[in-house]
């Protein structure tokens, strides 16, 4: 039954293509408000693919943006049930001076596509949807329950996306969750990530005089908010680069002599990462390797700094006002909660009398890690492989997806990563790519992993 479908995708390589030029050339970017008809007009282009397939499907609304809703039955009542995820909407273009061809007229240079959403996230999940079409066109139905629910809101944090699920969970029902808005491990070899981190995100603001002062004049009598938000934030890591907050680690889940023996088995350069990074050298928490921080400690990062007269020249003054934006990645067993609780409790105690301290709080996240040795996780393996004609190979992404703790706690379904773009693709960035062979062998993995799935029961 496969070949008939493996078939189908390799002739349609070039409608495949033209058709994902056509959702590119939507520019659905979900922060801007201007652009709500064209996340209406993506969201519709989505609809008509899966109407052109008579398959049921749905716009559904939200407080913000469009998601989309459709699902293909198998015909078997006791078949798997998986359902696909993926989001449409995408980021602003940036500064277009920067990029090669204009962002959202799609170009294919060197085999690959480059436009804004080509990689994050539309061309990816347009591959698994080329995967279920060739199943339809080739046999009528898939040998699974697929459904698909691709979003609006993925770039802006998803804010309507628990309630959604939360609404439509009994539609929503799945034996696992796939989603590909992961890389693959390198330009040639694919990958299932296995786990991501959560994420605490922090907002320290500090006030001390009621204006800006002349620093001749007053300075040395009242505190500085810069001077003291500088040594506060010193004092949250050690020359080991260790994070001090009392608590911590307290449940930050070790690895396994196992896991770190699977990373150390991980054909990683540290010098090839440092050439590609600029930096001068590798730095972090003292006793681990590269990939174990990446992917497996807990992190504390300062993301942003505000603070005095930042603009040409010189202005002497003692600012009025200081902030720094932080965040922590956190690793599984450690709950966002508590951990923002004690950075709170941390900055109070550090904070001095002398300036006026707040904390904010904009994002608490839980970390996400999957078994190995699931079936479904077994199933995409061999799909991978079959697809991209290697072994893939398990790794972590030290970012952040937070939808993946709620498909657990709403749907009780685990989450399989298929990584189909580039590591190096640009997503975010000027001249986002993505390889037309990857969306070839993305949707040849979709396509035997639905087939791999519905032989687990059997």
């Amino acid at each position: 039954m496969i070949d008939k479908v493996i078939e189908r995708i390799d002739s349609q390589e070039h409608q495949n293509v033209q058709r994902l030029f056509e959702f590119l050339r939507i520019p659905s970017i979900s922060t801007d408000p201007k652009a709500k008809g064209d996340m209406y007009k993506a969201a519709e282009w989505i609809k008509s693919f899966f109407d052109t397939l008579k398959l049921p499907s749905r716009i559904i609304e939200t407080n913000g943006q469009p998601t989309v809703f459709a699902e293909a039955p198998a015909g078997d009542p006791n078949a798997p049930t998986v359902l696909i995820y993926g989001h449409f909407d995408v980021q602003p273009a940036g500064d277009e001076k920067l990029w090669n061809s204009p962002p959202f007229e799609p170009a294919i240079r060197d085999g690959a596509i480059f436009a804004r959403g080509s990689a994050d996230d539309k061309g990816q999940i347009f591959a698994h949807m080329c995967a279920l079409e060739s199943w339809i066109t080739a046999h009528g139905k898939p040998p699974v329950n697929v459904k698909f629910l691709i979003e609006g809101e993925e770039e802006i944090g998803s804010p309507n996306i628990s309630a959604l699920i939360e609404n439509e969970k009994t539609n929503l029902a799945c034996d696992y969750v796939v989603l590909s808005d992961t890389p693959k491990f390198s330009e040639n070899k694919p990958a299932i990530t296995a786990g991501t981190k959560g994420m605490v995100y922090k907002e320290i603001i500090m006030k001390g005089p009621k204006q800006d002062l002349h620093s001749g004049s007053f300075g040395g009598t009242v505190a500085n908010p810069a001077n003291e938000l500088a040594k506060l934030l010193g004092c949250l890591k050690d020359e080991n680069g260790k994070v001090t907050i009392p608590g911590f680690y307290d449940d930050a889940r070790a690895l396994t002599d196992e896991e770190k023996a699977a990373f150390a088995e991980l054909p990683f350069d540290e010098n090839d990462y440092l050439n590609s990074l600029g930096s001068p050298e590798l730095d972090g928490e003292v006793g681990f390797s590269t990939l174990e921080r990446r992917w497996a400690r807990p992190t504390l990062d300062v993301n942003g700094l505000i603070s005095g007269f930042t603009g040409d020249g010189a202005s002497t003054i003692v600012p009025a006002k200081a902030v720094a934006k932080l965040s922590m990645r956190i690793v599984p067993d450690q709950n966002p909660k508590k951990i923002s609780e004690l950075f709170d409790r941390a900055v109070e105690s550090l904070a001095p009398d002398t300036v006026r301290t707040r904390v904010e709080t904009y994002a608490c996240a839980a970390p996400y890690l999957v078994p190995l040795d699931s079936p479904g996780m077994k199933a995409a393996s061999h799909a991978v492989e079959a697809g991209f004609g290697d072994r893939p190979f398990y790794i972590r992404e030290g970012g952040t997806l937070p939808i993946l703790a709620l498909f657990k706690s709403i749907l009780d379904a685990d989450s399989l990563l298929i990584g189909l773009c580039s590591p190096n693709c640009n997503a975010h960035g000027p001249n986002e790519f993505f390889h037309v062979a990857d969306l070839q062998r993305g949707a040849k993995s979709s396509a035997h992993f639905l087939k791999l799935l519905a032989e687990i029961n059997k």
